[in-house]
């Protein structure tokens, strides 16, 4: 049986490297063959004793370089392939989808109109890979603290968060998240927002009870949702939240001290309308946790 690749597009940015660390502990985790993958459009078909200074690739080479020495020193043993592709990224890293169990990028995105580390690659590839895409911003690639350290005092402890939006099955978006909790040992959380109807809204606030019918039934139906999931992993520990909220509002607040943040992608959008829809938006530019994007039907 052929082994599990995850696959790291690389440019030389920082981003890129601390997705290459985030994603060599994950394939360290679970026994995978990490590919570290440059793609340049330039890339020169050469001889094998072309001396180093006539070698056009060398800059290339670098980037790989580094990334695998950087990777070495905290996974010797790991199985890595460098990959140098004569191609444009997008095309290069779509292809590294279709035969990878994930494609991991490097993300530096705060705000709405910030590029990330690969352009809008990043987002190309997100909206059209076939497989999850994980994107991570630089420093991420730092071994994370876990319950009980001075990192996790003031808020929620390390834990795998997925958002959950209850319109239709996301069988592959469950799998992987509940897949990523057991590989870690963390607990799971399923967020849904919810916004309220306008008649929960009056001159003096919100109708108490309006909200508690919404959320009640909304709870309701994620529990339904997980419940097979459950039994499926019974080992790992879940907590259902429910949030008066739209469900871009929902993940941003629940993000802050996930270790990873889940959420979905449907592969098949009208026309017109943006591949990425306005949840994962929301996620890639605003949770500081890396992300994965996952597409479900």
């Amino acid at each position: 049986m052929e082994p599990e690749i995850i696959t790291v597009g690389l440019d030389g940015s920082p981003e890129s490297l601390a997705a290459a660390q985030w994603a060599a502990d994950e394939a360290d985790r679970r026994q995978f063959v990490l590919r570290l993958l440059h793609a340049w459009i330039l890339l020169a078909a050469e001889a094998a004793d072309t001396p180093p200074d006539r070698d056009q690739n060398a800059g290339a080479r670098r980037i790989v370089r580094q990334a695998v020495e950087e990777v070495r020193e905290r996974h010797p043993h790991l199985q890595i392939i460098e990959d140098l592709v004569g191609s444009e990224a997008e095309p290069a890293l779509l292809r590294a989808a279709d035969e990878s169990r994930m494609v991991v990028l490097g993300s530096r995105a705060l705000g709405m109109w910030e590029s990330f580390a690969l352009g809008d690659v990043s987002l190309d590839v997100v909206g059209r890979a076939e497989g999850p895409v994980v994107l991570v911003r630089g420093g991420a690639g730092a071994k994370p603290e876990r319950a009980g350290s001075a990192g996790d005092r003031d808020g929620p402890g390390p834990r795998i968060v997925v958002g959950v939006s209850l319109n239709g099955p996301c069988d592959p978006l469950l799998a992987f998240a509940f897949d990523a909790a057991v590989s870690r040992g963390l607990p799971l959380q399923a967020v849904h927002g919810r916004a309220l109807p306008v008649h929960a809204y009056a001159p003096w606030g919100v109708d108490p009870d309006v909200a508690a019918e919404v959320a009640k039934e909304a709870d309701g139906e994620l529990r339904d949702a997980i419940r097979p999931w459950r039994e499926r992993f019974p080992d790992v520990p879940v907590e259902l939240t429910v949030l008066p909220e739209s469900p871009t509002r929902a993940i941003v607040q629940t993000a802050p001290g996930a270790e990873l943040l889940a959420v979905g992608r449907r592969r098949h959008r009208p026309l017109l309308v943006p591949r990425v829809g306005p949840v994962a938006h929301a996620a890639i530019h605003h949770a500081t946790c890396p992300v994965a994007v996952v597409p479900h039907d």
